[in-house]
């Protein structure tokens, strides 16, 4: 098992991949294995945001009544 510490971050202020912890924890994402995931981490992010938005706005819906359309 790799510490966090030997795996890649993507800093979020300047957009590079580090390894390690090269910058503040408020400017880094992850850790990831690699720094292709690393470098992929907006895609990542973005998609993760889009699920977590589509469950809150799933479980906001619960119970609500809908005709035969589901409207």
């Amino acid at each position: 098992m790799t510490s966090d510490s030997e795996k890649y971050w993507y800093n979020l202020s300047t957009g590079q991949v580090e390894k390690g912890f090269a910058s503040p924890a408020v400017d880094r994402a992850g850790p990831f294995d690699t720094a292709e995931e690393a470098a992929k981490a907006p895609d990542i992010l973005r998609e993760r945001s889009r699920a977590w938005a589509d469950d809150d706005a799933q479980e906001d819906a619960w119970g609500t009544a809908t005709d035969e359309k589901g409207e």
